[in-house]
């Protein structure tokens, strides 16, 4: 009876809005790996270290707007997180169901829209240089070392993709979490615990985003081994510590684990 009402309770729990956008986050990890499965895959199996222009340009695609995607999940958690301590008695009413479907479905279209032009501004050049890249698979400021030609306009596009999601969402994370602490300063410092775990999954997430930006732009002296590192660090590094931080720091989804294996 006991364990039966625990069940139900942590089940009707995760319906939360903190839940719903950890589960977008979740499917976001799971994307990323899948984009650089098929190459990184083709190369380590086969030996197979062609990809076609076309299929290098959709593949980018894929990986950049799934992380500016997940900037944008990371930001709405933020959100979620400061209407929760900071305005819990209109917590439910102001994060409906509705409310959440939108901001995912606003953050997908952002995300589309500005990197939907990469692929037709790269496809546009012809490509004389040495055609090999320096890791498994393709970024837009990786391919564009590729080009003879001048790419002045793609590089100052690519800086306002990412001033205009990454930067502009960590500084408004930064933000509500400034209000956040403030609040919780002032009135409940326990509260300060329900957000642990998104303060540790926004530094996995813009820790290696920032050091591979920085190491892409300033660092081209910088050995290819350190390159290959830091491009696999920022993409599979979150995927695989934000459910291990979430299990550990989250007890109705820990109680949920632990009833799924242990009953």
């Amino acid at each position: 009876m006991t364990l039966g009402s625990l069940g139900n309770g942590s089940k009707c729990s995760l319906h939360e809005p903190m839940y719903l956008f950890l589960s977008m986050l979740a499917l976001i990890d799971l994307g990323l790996p899948l984009c650089t499965l098929p190459t990184v895959l083709g190369i380590f199996w086969v030996g197979a270290r062609e990809i076609s222009h076309d299929a290098c340009f959709a593949q980018l695609f894929f990986i950049h707007c799934l992380s500016f995607l997940e900037s944008s999940v990371l930001l709405s958690m933020a959100f979620d997180r400061f209407v929760a301590i900071c305005c819990p008695l209109q917590d439910a009413s102001i994060l409906t169901n509705t409310v959440i479907c939108r901001i995912g479905l606003i953050s997908l279209g952002r995300s589309v829209a500005l990197i939907f032009p990469l692929p037709f501004m790269l496809k546009r050049f012809t490509y004389c240089g040495s055609p090999v890249l320096s890791h498994s698979y393709c970024l837009h400021q990786e391919v564009m070392k590729l080009t003879c030609a001048n790419m002045k306009a793609n590089s100052i596009y690519g800086m306002f993709v990412v001033v205009s999601t990454v930067r502009i969402d960590s500084l408004l994370i930064l933000l509500s979490y400034a209000l956040i602490l403030h609040t919780v300063l002032a009135e409940r410092l326990k509260a300060l615990n329900t957000c642990v775990s998104h303060i540790c999954a926004v530094l996995l997430f813009y820790t290696p985003m920032i050091g591979l930006s920085v190491i892409h732009r300033f660092g081209k002296q910088a050995p290819t081994l350190i390159q290959v590192v830091m491009d696999f660090t920022y993409l599979l590094f979150p995927p695989v510590m934000n459910p291990i931080v979430y299990s550990v720091k989250t007890k109705q989804i820990r109680d949920r684990v632990t009833h799924a294996f242990c009953y």
